[in-house]
């Protein structure tokens, strides 16, 4: 116990943590699983992660498809992520910045934080220049191609950042020119990267800690944002992004390092 205590570490529960590799293995698939496959992703017997299921399927934490057999995420899993956002400040706090930009842009316009796997939106308004394309709420984005993760790429510390960059098939080396002229300008652009014939511009929001605790985005068709419009669309959501940081106790911006 001294050297525990030495070590500044706290008691845990390991049966919680081995647990919780099932319910991170749920979370990372595409839909639901045979029980094999659960156990290979969360690196147990087949047998030991059907008692931890069997548990979670009982408290609403998972599901089992009666036609299959396959487990997938749950009823409470799905209530908690949605008390994880209704407790995240900038959520609320980003609705009526993003109802504004829809106003003044016509664009879709979404709130996104950062997780384990990248960027995912917490709070989104559609457009009326998206077309048939839906942002839905939840999805994770690719950090190493769309402005989003980008955005996030530039600024989060290279600990939370580079496994992600990692799993995307990059490296960071070969993402710092564009990294840094992201830093330089304020904001991420792409065009085409993620969904062809759209663009996405996005903006850091930083908390009282002046920390990038979220991104806020646009999106709309590559003919909506063209070369006219897309000036004064960037200006509006670095003006959002900026009233969104004092609220949430930033420092005000007093100047941009590069006109746009």
């Amino acid at each position: 116990m001294a050297k525990q205590a030495e070590k500044g570490e706290q008691r845990r529960v390991q049966s919680i943590e081995v647990g919780f590799r099932v319910v991170r293995a749920l979370q990372a698939a595409a839909g639901p699983q045979p029980l094999r496959a659960i156990a290979a992703a969360a690196n147990m017997p087949a047998s030991k992660a059907h008692l931890y299921l069997v548990s979670f399927v009982r408290e609403g934490m998972a599901y089992q498809d009666p036609a299959n057999g396959y487990y997938g995420l749950g009823r409470f899993a799905i209530d908690l992520g949605l008390a994880a956002i209704r407790q995240l400040d900038v959520v609320d706090l980003a609705r009526e910045e993003l109802r504004r930009l829809r106003g003044e842009t016509d664009c879709a316009a979404y709130v996104s934080v950062w997780g384990e796997r990248g960027p995912g939106i917490v709070a989104k308004v559609d457009g009326t220049h998206q077309g048939a394309f839906a942002i839905q709420l939840g999805h994770i984005l690719p950090a190493t191609q769309s402005a989003t993760g980008l955005a996030f790429l530039a600024w989060l510390p290279c600990e939370a950042a580079d496994p992600v960059i990692k799993a995307e098939g990059a490296s960071r080396a070969e993402l710092e020119p564009t990294l840094a002229a992201i830093r330089a300008q304020g904001h991420a652009t792409t065009s085409g990267h993620v969904h062809s014939n759209f663009s996405g511009i996005a903006v850091p929001v930083r908390d009282h800690s002046e920390q990038v605790t979220a991104v806020l985005t646009l999106l709309a068709s590559q003919s909506h944002l063209s070369a006219a419009r897309i000036k004064g669309a960037t200006k509006a959501l670095i003006a959002s992004a900026q009233r969104l940081s004092q609220r949430l106790g930033a420092e005000p911006v007093r100047a941009q390092s590069r006109p746009i």
